[in-house]
């Protein structure tokens, strides 16, 4: 019967570097089962870095950014001999059970729903690789702006009324708005805004990064990621 494995033979190329980008399903959900603290729950934060970090420490990947409900794991060589279904089942695999575990040291999860990522993988040069995470650090700060919109308004106006005064607005006109109603997203903690990095640093150490700059090509090639 293994000849009906058609799929098991699929593999990244060898010769390019691999990013895996990991997505919460229905984390709404359990943020609300949850009672997670809005707009943004520093414990749930904590356990997606934690869980980041017993990753990097299993499979040794070059890079990882995370913010909200998302990961994104730069490899410069796939484990697995970088066969897709290994890497499509093991990586949110684990990264599902490390957060179940690290979450269930704060929270009681008897009222929430098994938590599962769904995982996709995208092949990518150095030249791409900024271009990259420069594209989901601005995600960051969409979900954050938005973020905040959702929360304040719904704190005034309740959940039907600021869903409809928030959609269609830009992220420059909900920045103003909530800058009218005294908050001004400037003053936020940078991870909020631009997510986590974790990496090894000059010494090899791992590193947690909570206030990481806006990506440039130089922030990739000062911490050793890229050399172009």
């Amino acid at each position: 019967m293994k000849e009906y494995e058609i799929y098991s033979s699929f593999k990244v190329p060898m010769c390019s570097k691999t990013i895996l980008r990991l997505d919460g399903r229905s984390f709404h959900s359990l943020s609300s089962s949850l009672n997670f603290e809005k707009p943004y729950d520093e414990n749930f934060s904590k356990s997606m870095v934690d869980a980041c970090i017993e990753f990097f420490k299993e499979f040794s990947p070059k890079f990882i950014f995370t913010f909200s409900d998302e990961i994104n794991i730069l490899f410069n060589k796939l484990p697995f001999s970088g066969r897709i279904e290994k890497v499509d089942s093991v990586f949110p695999s684990f990264i599902s059970s490390s957060l179940t575990l690290n979450l269930n040291k704060t929270y009681n999860l008897n009222s929430a729903k098994p938590i599962a990522f769904d995982s996709r993988v995208i092949t990518i040069t150095d030249l791409e690789i900024f271009k990259y995470f420069k594209w989901r650090q601005d995600e960051s700060w969409r979900n954050c702006v938005n973020s905040y919109g959702i929360w304040a308004l719904k704190e005034k106006y309740g959940n039907k009324e600021a869903q409809d005064k928030i959609n269609g607005l830009k992220l420059n006109e909900i920045h103003e708005l909530l800058f009218d109603m005294g908050i001004n997203l400037n003053n936020l903690p940078i991870w909020q805004k631009r997510g986590i990095a974790i990496y090894k640093n000059n010494l090899e150490n791992l590193f947690v990064d909570t206030e990481i700059p806006k990506f440039t090509n130089e922030f990739f090639k000062n911490i050793n990621i890229i050399n172009v």
